[in-house]
């Protein structure tokens, strides 16, 4: 099949659903030894991008009375999300199609409790290779942990334990789990229209950012917000997870190839390149905005490059990848510094700002660094104009989806928990009142 239309981790599953022929011929197969090690330790790469990355990243970026709330919520929506994964989450995205192309048929799939999956059986890769069905069950797992935890970057410091773990049983169930259906399950609406989103530009920072700004608007600002300070309470933490996730991310980007091939490769020198390129531009957007370069921005520059990035990985040159890098981290400078405090919306740790805005950029960049004539890996097939377009349309739908999703999922938590704590565990803070500890003695 073509490499273009197989866009993103999840599109080897087609083969395993579209027909029994097709089934009998793969399970025939053994899987590559070398291909299993690579995307074993991908996986593991993206559980480092969860615990311990994303919450010292957040984590640091909190003030310390809610340093271990904002832990504890990243590492337990995790957790539920791996569970719901293998009850019905993997059924549900990468199940036969419907006719509609939104989510799969896992009623009828046979894999819900992954009961249908076995030592034995394969999942197909890009090539005419194979991996065991359980590693490639583990990999896209941990893709819906950390991307649902990635919506907490809004919330924190005021949302209830209680509210975040109702939230996450509905919001991967109506959202991540038919987003992912749709843009890397075979037959899904955005695969059949011929999106490229090699890692999770949609699926992940599209769907989390969205998400994260419309729970942000409607649990409403924390206490005391704008008018008084909240400064990151260490940013030596928020380093060193800024740190963890990079390291992490080439898990999530080159092992979305599911083989250690030469495609590997190329999503591996782009997360090295783009990442570097957004660093060092959001300091410059600093400096040329008459401020010093300071680690929080070299930091937030890193994150906007790894998730512009993300869905170009194994679609771009590595010229590319530096040129996407650096609009996306001057634009998500623009939106947190600029456009953020204008709006006086209270996105915590800008959630949206970096992975809903830099998710855009990379998704629709995507189209335009492609194409061989810019160093692109593509074959010249599809015009630059017209895959820019199909590249608008994923994103508008990713955007629409994830914003009524989350609006239904919120009023859900909010009928079962109430959203906020009260105003005495806000100001006394979340780690005491929601948990009964301290971070720091």
């Amino acid at each position: 099949m073509n490499r273009k239309i197989l866009c993103g981790a999840g599109a080897l599953t087609a083969s395993l659903f579209a027909a029994m022929p097709a089934w009998a011929e793969e399970a025939a197969k053994v899987p590559n030894p070398g291909n299993n090690a690579w995307m074993m330790t991908s996986t593991i790469l993206v559980l480092l991008m969860i615990l311990p990355g994303l919450a010292l990243f957040y984590g640091g970026l909190t003030r310390s009375k809610n340093m271990l709330s904002t832990m504890t919520q990243i590492g337990a929506v995790a957790a539920l999300a791996m569970l719901i994964w293998v009850m019905y989450g993997y059924s549900m995205a990468f199940g036969p199609v419907t006719s509609e192309g939104f989510i799969g048929n896992f009623v009828s799939s046979g894999s819900l409790f992954l009961s249908s999956v076995t030592p034995d059986s394969v999942a197909a890769t890009f090539s005419d290779e194979v991996i065991s069905e359980y590693v490639f069950v583990c990999f896209q797992m941990t893709f819906a942990a950390i991307t649902v935890a990635l919506v907490l970057g809004a919330t924190v410091e005021r949302i209830k334990f209680s509210a975040v773990m109702a939230f996450a049983v509905v919001w991967l169930t109506i959202v991540y789990f038919p987003i992912a259906h749709m843009v890397w399950a075979g037959g899904g609406l955005l695969f059949k229209l011929g999106a490229l989103d090699f890692a999770g530009g949609t699926v992940v920072h599209i769907n989390a950012g969205v998400s994260a700004l419309v729970a942000a608007l409607i649990l409403g600002k924390r206490k005391g917000f704008p008018s008084e300070p909240m400064p990151p309470h260490s940013l030596t933490l928020t380093m060193v997870g800024t740190g963890l996730l990079w390291v992490g991310w080439f898990g999530f980007n080159a092992g979305s190839e599911l083989e250690a091939d030469g495609t590997a490769g190329l999503a591996m020198i782009n997360t090295f390149v783009a990442t570097a390129s957004a660093g060092l531009f959001w300091m410059l957007a600093e400096k040329f905005s008459g401020h010093k370069g300071s680690a929080l921005g070299f930091c937030s520059g890193i994150v906007a490059g790894l998730v512009a990035v993300t869905p170009a990985a194994g679609n771009s040159g590595p010229f590319g990848a530096i040129v996407l890098g650096a609009v996306a981290s001057i634009v998500c400078f623009i939106m947190v510094s600029k456009v953020k405090p204008a709006l006086g919306y209270d996105d915590s740790l800008d959630a949206f700002g970096v992975h809903g805005v830099g998710g855009i950029i990379g998704a629709i960049g995507t189209g335009i660094v492609y194409q061989p004539g810019l160093g692109g890996p593509g074959d010249g097939s599809t015009a630059m104009g017209a895959q820019v377009w199909i590249q608008i349309q994923a994103v508008m739908v990713s955007i629409v989806w994830a914003a009524i999703g989350t609006v239904i999922a919120i009023f859900i938590a909010k009928l079962i928990t109430g959203l906020r704590v009260t105003e005495e565990i806000e100001h006394e803070g979340l780690d005491i009142g929601e948990h009964g500890e301290r971070a720091y003695n």
